[in-house]
């Protein structure tokens, strides 16, 4: 596409997002040479286990886990046919340090996220597709801050404690 983004609106929660995007990248494009499985995140409630339901733990793995699981469906074949990829896993430092106050869902499903890069990492790196996993630490953001009951503010660029 000559350096121009092609932006696909999806929500990859869900099973219909990620078919959308794997139907309109293997339409645009044919396939990917490189996938980053960037999404996550939790709106999971704090307070220990007994805070969390079902639907805590069904919507936090459909994001963290599952969305990249179908991705990978997806778009992996075409990288093992050309012989040739790479697939990234963004996870987490909580897949091996969990906040089990504030995040559990999210630690468990990372957690799972890096089993399974290891697993699919065995698999296919012998036919040409390596496949990492990446689990950045804590990062200091907004959003962290309210976690660590501390808040932030970007201020022109800065972070400051307020």
């Amino acid at each position: 596409m000559n350096g121009e983004f092609h932006y696909i609106a999806a929500d990859l929660s869900y099973p219909e997002g990620t078919e959308k995007v794997i139907d309109e990248i293997k339409n645009a494009f044919g396939g990917v040479d490189i996938l980053i499985n960037n999404l996550g995140g939790s709106e999971s409630p704090g307070g220990g286990f007994q805070a969390l339901t079902d639907a805590h733990w069904q919507e936090t793995i459909q994001t963290n886990l599952l969305a990249p699981v179908r991705l990978d469906r997806g778009l992996l074949p075409f990288m093992l046919q050309q012989g040739a990829g790479v697939i990234i896993h963004i996870v987490s430092i909580q897949a091996r340090l969990p906040l089990y106050d504030s995040t559990l869902p999210y630690a468990a499903a990372k957690a799972g996220l890096l089993n399974y890069s290891k697993g699919l990492s065995n698999e296919v790196s012998p036919k040409g597709v390596r496949v990492l996993a990446v689990s950045p630490g804590w990062i200091k953001t907004e959003a962290a801050g309210y976690l660590s009951g501390t808040e932030y503010v970007v201020d022109g660029g800065t972070i400051r404690t307020i």
